[in-house]
């Protein structure tokens, strides 16, 4: 990993936005979808998967389901149990409530909670399957209530018609079970617009290759998405009392997840700095996806030196990175600092992967330094809000006059006589009683 000053790095974050040929890609895709339905599905599928589908074969049947049981370990069932339970219990203690406020004036003033109906979860398939990502998009949606949620994911590629195992059964544990096998921007089109095979949803959520995040940001206005996610993000902060084998091995677990994903260690000392590149070199060299890996961190890898911890906490508020480890003594002193991350890790034992895959918060995790901005797919991604207004006709007789007043100095006066023709009904009526 090269090694320069804090001060030198700038971290390239375009890669979201395509290119010209991508982006007129996925328009012709989705305009396609919309036009002719499950007739373009199965053709891009046939296209781009390399797998030839009849429209009666798009929807994963009950008996697959139960088929994927028999095709994974144990094992496996039981860690997606535990890491369901973790994660349900979390997103659970984010739930809101509908409230009511009555005023002394006899307003009533208030916020209805309501969850979407119908929800798209898409799930890659291609470099690495991820049946985390079905937890961790399902279950808030499902703590929240939606009462419909339905999830694509790419077929094998090369004519095999049959999902990832691993994936189905993730899918199942979570009590997803509209299941199709469609990917790519075409999956992300039919969701939005609905074919006649896929009715459409109200929002789409979950990761994806440039595509999908361009095929969302095409849709986004039809439906609401979840973001346009970037590739993959690990900053770690470090002294020299951290574990040099910790970090590497932390950098390197995220940046075997793709060629553009970034990872960056911060620390004050270069001695620490040369021994972690040196670690990461070592482990690199037998990592499985050393190819993809090795990639990342020529290209988008870095170690950054700074002149101590708090001018460290300043390069990562200014990188806002999607996730951060703290690996300094006594990190909790430092907590307070942190303004700017997705996800935060503190001390050597909270390694990254336990975000990954189990302690429960979501590891859909803003990218791209829109941790600036924008926070974790939660419960609150899964619902819409109603604003309730009752007024009395003695809350809105004290009030007429501050209304009509503001609305004429916007050039309103339809606003403004819809307040006071009350006024002037109720007057009317109030002589007419006297008389």
């Amino acid at each position: 990993m090269k090694i320069v000053s804090s001060r030198e790095f700038k971290l390239q974050r375009e890669v979201e936005y395509g290119s010209p040929q991508q982006n007129a890609a996925v328009k012709e895709i989705v305009q396609q979808i919309k036009q002719e339905g499950d007739a373009a599905l199965l053709r891009f599928t046939e296209q781009f998967d390399r797998t030839r589908l009849e429209a009666g074969q798009l929807r994963v049947t009950q008996a697959e389901l139960e088929e994927a049981y028999t095709q994974v370990e144990p094992s496996f069932v039981k860690s997606i149990r535990a890491a369901a339970e973790k994660i349900r219990a979390f997103h659970q203690r984010q739930k809101r409530q509908s409230w009511m406020d009555l005023q002394p004036d006899g307003s009533l003033l208030g916020q209805i909670i309501r969850p979407l109906k119908r929800v798209g979860v898409y799930v890659p398939g291609g470099k690495a399957s991820y049946p985390s990502s079905v937890l961790m998009n399902v279950i808030p949606a499902q703590v929240a209530g939606v009462p419909e949620i339905v999830m694509v994911t790419p077929p094998a590629t090369g004519g095999k018609e049959g999902v990832d195992p691993y994936i189905l059964v993730a899918a199942a544990e979570a009590g997803v079970h509209e299941i199709y096998r469609v990917g790519g921007a075409q999956a992300i089109a039919a969701l939005a617009y609905g074919t006649e095979t896929i009715a459409p949803v109200d929002k789409i959520c979950g990761p994806g290759n440039i595509y999908v995040a361009l095929a969302k940001r095409e849709v986004y206005g039809a439906v609401d998405i979840d973001s346009i996610a970037g590739p993959s993000e690990i900053a770690v902060l470090a002294d020299e009392h951290a574990n040099p084998a910790y970090v590497a091995a932390d950098l390197l677990s995220q940046a075997e997840h793709d060629e553009m994903a970034s990872a960056i260690l911060v620390t004050p000392s270069r001695e620490f700095a040369e021994r972690c590149a040196a670690e990461v070199e070592r482990q690199l060299a037998e990592l499985p996806r050393r190819d993809i890996a090795g990639a990342s961190i020529r290209d988008y890898g870095a170690i950054l030196l700074v002149d101590s911890i708090e001018e460290g906490i300043r390069t990562i508020n200014r990188l806002a990175p999607e996730h951060f480890e703290l690996l300094v003594e006594n990190p909790m002193n430092y907590l307070g600092l942190i303004e700017n991350a997705g996800a935060i890790f503190l001390g050597p034992y909270s390694s990254e992967p336990v975000g990954d895959y189990f302690a429960g918060p979501n590891h859909i995790i803003p990218t791209n330094g829109t941790a600036r901005f924008s926070s974790p797919v939660d419960v609150d991604d899964f619902i819409k809000k109603s604003s309730l207004i009752y007024y009395s006709k003695e809350a809105l007789f004290s009030a007429a006059a501050d209304i009509m007043e503001l609305a004429r100095k916007e050039g309103l006066e339809g606003h403004a006589r819809a307040i006071e023709i009350r006024l002037k009904t109720e007057a009317a009526e109030g002589e007419g009683e006297q008389a």
